[in-house]
């Protein structure tokens, strides 16, 4: 049986909602994080970077988010989580889904983790932590933009247009990351019906409520 090392609302959200849509039957087991299991010598034999998720697929062990779903789609393919392979929907899928990890979730990070740039040798570390946070910030903001342009063009409901896809949960859970933000993704007009519809979707509510996420969800 598969088995999904998470804890809630972390980078492991998009593979937990994904498994709920495939319907497959798998083993979540937490990663307590207060606890610093991640750092753990067990968990780092699975993932050395000490981060979730982690995904072991009998003696697969398989972990990054967009690694976990790009598999999932392909031991699935009939699902039709992925465009088939060679179109040019496929092109577009595996762009979106490396603009989402690399360069957006990315983002998310140094706002996040302001601290993990920064020297803490130095003197004026906490306004730098700040200054650094409002900058990542605004730069999200502005890759919000872009997600939002791209809805408007093809005119949605998700990020491929008709057809939903591994693309969308994973824009759904970085954009509940930014639900605090001065300009949050669910106040976009196109993304934040994107965030509601996904929201809407059965496997969706069953793995926040599965994860005790609490409201408001985005």
């Amino acid at each position: 049986m598969l088995q999904l090392h998470y804890h809630p609302g972390n980078a492991s959200l998009a593979p937990h909602m994904l498994l709920r849509e495939l319907g497959l039957p798998f083993e979540l087991l937490l990663v307590d994080r207060e606890a610093n299991a991640h750092k753990s010598a067990e968990y780092l034999r699975l993932n050395p970077n000490g981060q979730i998720p982690v995904l072991v697929d009998g003696d697969l062990v398989v972990y990054e988010t967009a690694a976990i779903l790009l598999h999932l789609c392909d031991q699935h393919p009939g699902a039709g989580f992925a465009p088939a392979l060679g179109s040019a929907d496929r092109a577009r899928f595996y762009q979106w889904m490396m603009w989402m990890t690399n360069t957006l979730q990315a983002a998310l990070m140094v706002y996040f983790y302001p601290e993990r740039w920064l020297d803490e040798a130095s003197p004026g570390l906490d306004a730098r932590r700040v200054e650094l946070g409002q900058r990542a910030e605004a730069k999200v903001a502005a890759m919000l933009g872009i997600v939002e342009a791209e809805l408007a063009r093809h005119g949605g409901p998700w990020l491929l247009g008709e057809r939903f896809s591994a693309l969308d949960p994973f824009l759904l859970m970085l954009g509940r990351w930014t639900r605090n933000h001065t300009r949050p993704a669910r106040d976009l007009p196109r993304l934040g019906a994107h965030l509601r519809a996904a929201l809407a979707r059965p496997a969706v509510q069953q793995t926040f409520e599965v994860e005790g996420l609490a409201h408001p969800w985005i």
